[in-house]
């Protein structure tokens, strides 16, 4: 195995020296852009790592976050840096670069338009923050700035991400107005006679007021989704806070519904488990399916929004 990487390491260093002394039609004619590309896609970031230490050239054909963080983890961006005063032959800098719509798997593999907003916000932001603040304002020779480049570009995404996240406020909030509507009425229609169970009966009218009032924050949260602006950078966190919190609390007011609808049964069948059990079981099933189809959304947002980040600063490589 060690006679093998050594190997391995003696063909990589011949590599290097032989692309050094290329020219970028050489790279091209020899595939060596693809080759790259599908080891960065692989996760061969060894091999990625010594290219880019070679020539990094590469970054300008993939600005992909993953060469960005070997850049963080190899402490290349120095050199980084230098490159990100050039342009191409279109004027185009890295930042109007990153505010280029990009048609690739990591984009298409996203959940929903307003995720996939969100991600190409927080990679144009992240690129923003190491360029000049000169460049920022820097036109092409279009004469469009990096952000009037990515507003151009993004325009469609950011159509279908508002509808999007319309189209579910507006599922959800049909839901809380209905879980609303029968905690409100069930307070004032308490099961059972006067000899019910005093501890089931506590249990049975504290999640119906937690539930009421999960239920009925969730709505206002989910109409002011509704009402937003709806601008660029409320994609990158405030509408994804906000659905959010949204999901969260309708998720809890359905759980304390559960706890309301199986502890009145439990009241009015005199805790008679043998049929008690199975009607529970039995309304909890559509909860189980919405909460199923919902969930990844949820779990999707919080992961995306207050995940690590986009870029592995942390990245470790063994060379």
């Amino acid at each position: 195995m060690k006679k093998i990487h050594d190997q391995y390491n003696e063909l990589l260093s011949h590599t290097c020296k032989v692309i050094s002394e290329s020219k970028t039609q050489q790279l091209l004619d020899g595939l060596v852009y693809s080759a790259i590309c599908r080891a960065t896609k692989k996760g061969i970031f060894e091999f990625v790592s010594k290219m880019l230490e070679v020539d990094l050239r590469f970054i300008w054909r993939y600005d992909d976050e993953k060469i960005f963080s070997i850049l963080y983890s190899r402490d290349m961006m120095m050199k980084y840096y230098s490159l990100t005063c050039l342009l191409d032959v279109n004027g185009n800098s890295v930042l109007h670069m990153a505010g280029m719509m990009e048609h690739s798997t990591r984009v298409n593999q996203i959940p929903g338009a307003a995720l996939q907003m969100q991600r190409e916000l927080q990679w144009f932001k992240e690129v923003e923050r190491i360029v000049h603040p000169k460049d920022k304002e820097s036109t092409n020779n279009n004469g469009f700035t990096p952000r009037q480049l990515f507003t151009q570009n993004h325009e469609k995404m950011m159509k279908e991400g508002e509808k999007w996240m319309k189209d579910t406020a507006t599922s959800c909030t049909v839901v809380g107005i209905l879980i609303v509507t029968i905690m409100f009425q069930v307070a004032f229609t308490p099961p059972g006679d006067n000899n019910r169970d005093p501890g089931l009966f506590r249990v049975f009218m504290i999640s119906d007021a937690l539930s009421f009032f999960l239920s009925s924050t969730s709505i206002l949260i989910f109409l002011g989704i509704l009402t937003s602006r709806y601008i660029e950078d409320d994609f990158l966190k405030n509408l994804p806070r906000q659905m959010i919190i949204g999901l969260f609390t309708l998720f809890c007011s359905i759980a304390t519904m559960m706890i309301t609808f199986s502890s009145a049964l439990l009241i009015i069948l005199n805790e008679q488990l043998r049929i008690s059990i199975p009607l529970i079981c039995l309304g909890g099933v559509p909860i189980f399916f919405f909460l199923w189809i919902q969930f990844p959304i949820l779990k999707d947002m919080i992961i995306s929004t207050y995940g690590p980040g986009i870029f592995d600063r942390k990245m470790k490589l063994k060379l």
